[in-house]
């Protein structure tokens, strides 16, 4: 299975990124705009750099121009249709990844926060898995039942929110707050801030999508 990292230009924590990449192995490695700043302070290689570079400094372009041969540039007009992290996402899905874990997807723009939440929607409808991961979160959308192992969360939190209008019949099984057969509505804020008791967990529904969010304070 090949499994991309997107590393874009929102905040990262860098002793965070650091500490996650150790137990991780990734095929491909995809540097957005940016987000090459975080790249070049990890010192990992890079697949692909992708972007209208318009918000990465100069001097860390020129360096990766000059200095990593074995990285493809992609360079788009600034006058495009879809942000950098979208191309990204696409192109990692053009390269073959099934499962692709975004980096410095979250941050101060809450703009383009929420504009990355709903692009995982393109990897759910490729049949793709697709994460947004910082310090304090972890985030993916699912369409069908799952089960989670409490020992792999991400922090002690999860909540589950409505990406479409209407989610129908939820189940919530190994949960503080379980549930059974629930519709849950996008306006509603039911499914916030649940914990897992047990050391397994299912979530189940019918029909729609959930934002799941795995988080710590």
């Amino acid at each position: 299975m090949i499994r991309a990292l997107i590393i874009t230009g929102g905040s990262i924590s860098i002793p965070f990124a650091k500490e996650y990449l150790k137990n991780q192995n990734f095929d491909l490695v995809i540097a957005v705009d940016s987000g090459l700043r975080a790249v070049k302070e990890l010192s990992i290689p890079v697949s692909f750099i992708v972007g209208d570079f318009d918000s990465v400094p100069e001097e860390i372009l020129e360096y990766y121009r000059k200095n990593s041969s074995e990285s493809i540039f992609l360079e788009f007009n600034p006058m495009k249709d879809a942000t950098d992290t979208q191309l990204a996402l696409e192109l990692a899905i053009e390269k073959g990844a099934m499962e692709i874990v975004l980096l410095g997807a979250t941050g101060t723009r809450l703009d383009h926060t929420l504009a990355n939440i709903h692009l995982l929607n393109i990897s759910l409808k490729e049949h793709r898995k697709a994460y947004i991961i910082d310090e304090h979160n972890k985030i993916y959308l699912i369409n069908e039942n799952i089960c989670i192992t409490k020992e792999q969360l991400h922090g002690p939190y999860i909540s589950l929110q409505p990406f479409t209008e209407l989610v129908q019949k939820v189940t919530l099984q190994g949960f503080l707050y379980p549930l059974k057969d629930k519709d849950m509505n996008s306006y509603e804020s039911l499914g916030i801030s649940n914990e897992i008791i047990e050391e397994k967990a299912e979530i189940k529904l019918q029909s729609g999508i959930l934002i799941v969010i795995e988080a710590k304070d």
